[in-house]
């Protein structure tokens, strides 16, 4: 599990731990993710003046939208010809086939983003995460792992690895540009993103919504060793307040943090107010690869039983909920 440094993500009101000059003008590249949608709502509340940068630009509030492809060095320069943001926060990634690939592409989209700028930034924040210590996707967890809990100080595993390479970029232009920086190791994020389905939160709460309306069983979608085993989130909206806190306090520039919520637990056996707000989990008889969570669902509403035994063109009758509409309706 991740242990961090202890630190107020508040912020401090000694000036001489504050005194970083900030004009308040940031750019968050990611916008549209959980982690930067959420920065970026930090900031306009903390009244900054927001860039967001995303491939297709953004629509929330307070938020000046910046469409570019940060894989297009070109165009990254035309798009960010008349932004001079003090902080740049960069919570995006673009996951590939391979690690060889995530390292190409990645490693690209955070140099064209710090080469792109007119001029640069005083900070860099740089969201990573829990591969820093368990390896890339293709040997996640094999091999020689770091003891736990992990700490920011161990040092990296000997494969290749994509958030290596996206911080030898920041590195390499923060010695040639002269900005401050910070990493930020979250582990699983949970927030709010709209139109983004990389989100376990949204993601459980739309498969159980479906689950119970059509009597489906609630089969946790992970392998034993997952359900059983320790872990851990981090809340979007912590991971905003730590990303602004490193940026404005000069005692935490030039490091990297883990950053979690702090309160871990199995998917087995769940516990504090969420779990009380919703059924239990427990492991009953495997069953292709997967884990049921019993009482998970319970007996499908009225207004469910009326719904297809299978999703396929034609099968929905007019006049009754397709699962979809019964989860917009009903969270």
């Amino acid at each position: 599990m991740p242990v961090g440094r202890v630190c107020s993500v508040a912020g401090t009101n000694n000036p001489a731990e504050k005194n970083f000059n900030l004009s308040k003008t940031a750019l968050v590249a990611g916008v549209t993710g959980i982690g930067g949608s959420a920065t970026a709502a930090l900031l306009v509340e903390q009244g900054w003046t927001v860039y967001g940068l995303a491939r297709s630009g953004t629509q929330q509030d307070g938020v000046q939208s910046v469409a570019a492809d940060l894989l297009d060095a070109s165009a990254t320069v035309e798009a960010l010809a008349d932004i001079n943001p003090d902080a740049i926060f960069i919570t995006t990634w673009l996951r590939q086939e391979t690690e060889a690939e995530n390292i190409r592409v990645n490693a690209a989209m955070v140099r064209n983003l710090l080469k792109g700028v007119p001029r640069a930034p005083q900070h860099v924040a740089l969201v990573t995460g829990l591969k820093h210590y368990l390896g890339p996707f293709e040997a996640y967890g094999k091999g020689s792992l770091p003891q736990t809990p992990f700490r920011e100080e161990q040092g990296r595993l000997d494969v290749e690895n994509f958030y290596y390479a996206q911080e030898d970029e920041v590195f390499a232009a923060a010695e040639r540009d002269g900005f401050t920086w910070s990493v930020h190791r979250p582990h699983t994020v949970i927030g709010k993103a709209v139109g983004n389905a990389m989100n376990m939160g949204t993601t459980l709460a739309v498969y159980a919504t479906l689950c119970r309306e059509t009597g489906r069983p609630f089969t946790f979608p992970g392998s034993s060793a997952q359900w059983s085993g320790l872990t851990d989130m981090t809340d979007a909206g912590q991971l905003a307040r730590h990303l602004l806190w490193a940026t404005e306090t000069e005692a935490a520039h030039d490091q990297a943090f883990n950053i979690v919520n702090g309160d871990v637990f199995r998917w087995r056996s769940p516990s504090g107010s969420a779990s009380r707000r919703r059924p239990s989990m427990a492991p009953s008889a495997r069953s292709n690869n997967r884990w049921r969570m019993t009482r998970a669902c319970g007996a499908p509403s009225p207004s469910a039983r009326d719904l297809p035994s299978q999703t396929s063109p034609g099968s929905h009758r007019p006049g009754t909920p397709t699962p979809i509409s019964v989860v917009r309706s009903r969270w």
